[in-house]
């Protein structure tokens, strides 16, 4: 029998340690492909409380281990921000942030920084309590989420070979149990002009005015998406808009636009494309619609290109990763756990959605705090974040053991 009220003693026990880790990675910028620094504090907390092997590897993802049991499993925290924005709208200094009793505010609190804190402490409880049994348990702590969701597991996978039994993501969950979300993708869409001066502009073709329709069509576009049950629906929304021009005084040569596509179950990438490829408008225009490309160098240097594609997942909930969180919530907590999706994106995009890794997401923090000013989490949820985490592996090992005597 697992002791699981040994285990969420053992977690309220480390509060103050936790809450003091977490502060100490906020004062660390660290936006995408700058995390170096945050990175060797999380090293130095791994080796403080006892991970049996800590890793950097080249892209600069940590991986920490505990235990050596044939079973892998992953638990992962994507540990880059985004910027703070206007510094106006922030009540206190996003990097040294705010504390009380409660709550800890700052940039990264809830996106992604309290997930790792919960997760290192997690190990500690491993090792105090003697929880190790026939699994490894993985902590990474991932670079370049903001940027590219998943590329960093696209490496860990493809070129660390590391493939694990389920991966719970840690993004923020208010302490539910996620099983999915909508995929996305990053959709480029030019158009092309001749310029000519800007007295005379029957002169020219205005790649502007002919990107214009294309635009208008979009917003209609969006409305007539696929709707999925679980996950809602496909969603488009255009975010930048480019030209160029020889000036002000000239009509514009080429016009570009970014459409962030949101993915529901049964849709593409390469239906997306078709998709705005059919319409009349960009049609008529002549224009093209691609994919972009990543190809930003990671804080180590390491340049892994890939397109800016971020595939669709659902777990189903009778899979043994949800039921084993689920079950670990009802013996922690005594009450049954809301299982739901998230509606942004994480890393599962690439573990589930490209390589069928099964992912299952719990987390410390709320959806809505992320790239918010003035972002918070909440202690009690790192507390019980950190005793989900610390108790995760043994249940896992107990279930597929009950399963294959069933």
């Amino acid at each position: 029998m697992i002791d699981f009220k040994a285990i969420l003693e053992k977690a309220e026990s480390y509060r103050v340690e936790m809450s003091a880790f977490l502060r100490d990675m906020i004062r660390l910028p660290s936006e995408s492909c700058n995390e170096k620094e945050v990175v060797l504090r999380i090293k130095e907390e791994m080796e403080k409380v006892g991970f049996d092997k800590i890793e950097i590897d080249p892209m600069g993802n940590i991986l920490g281990y505990i235990g050596h049991g044939k079973h892998l499993i992953a638990m992962d925290a994507h540990i880059d921000t985004v910027g703070v924005g206007e510094r106006d709208l922030w009540n206190y200094d996003p990097f040294e942030g705010y504390e009380d009793d409660e709550i800890i505010i700052g940039r990264g609190t809830s996106d992604q920084e309290g997930g790792m804190a919960s997760m290192v402490y997690a190990g500690k409880i491993i090792k105090d309590l003697g929880l190790e049994d026939d699994y490894t348990l993985l902590v990474t702590g991932t670079v370049q989420e903001e940027d590219c969701d998943g590329l960093c597991w696209q490496y860990i996978i493809e070129k660390d070979k590391i493939r694990p039994e389920f991966v719970v993501i840690t993004e923020p969950t208010s302490l539910n149990i996620y099983r999915g979300h909508r995929g996305r993708m990053e959709i480029k869409i030019s158009t092309y002009g001749i310029s000519c001066h800007g007295s005379a502009p029957e002169r020219g073709d205005n790649a502007i005015y002919k990107m214009a329709p294309i635009i208008n069509e979009l917003k209609e576009l969006h409305g007539n998406l696929k709707h999925d049950t679980f996950l809602g629906k496909g969603s488009l929304t255009v975010s930048e808009v480019f030209f160029s021009s020889p000036s002000r005084c000239a009509v514009a040569d080429g016009c570009s636009i970014s459409v962030d596509r949101r993915l529901t179950a049964g849709e593409t990438y390469e239906y997306a494309l078709e998709q705005i490829r059919n319409l009349d408008s960009v049609k008529a225009a002549g224009a093209t619609v691609e994919m972009y490309d990543y190809k930003r160098p990671a804080y180590t240097g390491l340049v892994y290109p890939t397109k800016s594609y971020f595939p669709t997942w659902v777990l189903e909930e009778k899979h043994p990763a949800c039921k084993t969180l689920v079950d670990t919530y009802k013996g922690l907590f005594n009450k049954k756990p809301l299982v739901d999706k998230w509606t942004f994106s994480t890393n599962a995009v690439s573990i589930m959605g490209r390589f069928k890794i099964p992912c299952i997401g719990f987390g410390p923090g709320h959806e809505d705090q992320a790239h918010a000013p003035n972002e918070r989490t909440w202690k009690d949820e790192l507390v019980k974040a950190a005793a989900m985490y610390a108790a995760i592996p043994l249940v896992y090992i107990q279930t597929i053991i009950h399963t294959s005597q069933g």
